[in-house]
């Protein structure tokens, strides 16, 4: 498949290319194409060493669009609309929406925005997408440890069912981590929710790469 990962350089955004790229073609997308070229420098690198396969390209975020069959968000919450802003052609096109609003005061705290959930947000926005939320819950962390398997229950949820197939397919592509069919967009907010609960457990509980697991 043809992935492409708005917000590519950041942590959770390289981390998902590292694991992508060893099986698919990634598009590292930014604002500034020359933070994308450097973060898929550092990626292939980081693949090169460990002497794992890898198909990395740099872009812009429109780039990503133009390049991929599934785009990926990975961008904070806050930022959705100013990066939506400018983008043309994603009419069509599998969105991934991997957003997870919240809040940290002295723990933290679900903060879905008036539509209910990022996803549901993302999905108002572009009317002519598919839009699926997926990796929400993983440890951002746990992308880039390479050394280590991945291997957490993955919720997926949308609207459409063809949509919904691929990216679980996707999801099963990657180290050891199991898809589950979470059903429609509106389930999205319980699953955006684990998020800040898991991080809590994580603080309080004083323990690291906390995440779901359903058998």
């Amino acid at each position: 498949m043809k992935v492409g990962i708005i917000g590519g350089t950041g942590g959770i955004g390289q981390g998902m290319a590292l694991r992508l790229s060893q099986t698919h073609t990634v598009y590292i997308g930014s604002r500034i194409e020359e933070k994308a070229q450097a973060a898929c420098e550092l990626c292939g690198y980081a693949l090169k060493v460990l002497g794992l396969p890898f198909d990395l390209l740099p872009t812009t975020n429109q780039g990503v669009v133009d390049e991929s069959e599934i785009v990926v968000f990975s961008i904070p919450a806050e930022n959705l609309e100013r990066t939506i802003e400018g983008l043309t052609g994603l009419e069509g096109k599998i969105v991934i929406s991997l957003m997870n609003p919240m809040i940290r005061t002295d723990f933290f705290k679900y903060n879905p925005p008036e539509d209910g959930s990022a996803a549901l947000k993302l999905q108002k926005l572009l009317p002519e997408s598919k839009v699926v939320a997926a990796f929400n819950n993983i440890p951002a962390g746990k992308w880039q440890q390479l050394s280590e398997p991945l291997d957490y229950s993955v919720c997926v949820c949308s609207d459409f069912d063809d949509a919904k197939e691929r990216v679980m397919e996707l999801v099963n592509s990657i180290s050891e981590l199991k898809a589950l069919d979470a059903g429609p967009l509106a389930v999205s907010p319980y699953i955006e929710a684990i998020t800040p609960l898991v991080i809590n457990i994580a603080r309080f509980s004083k323990m690291r790469d906390v995440g779901v697991y359903f058998k």
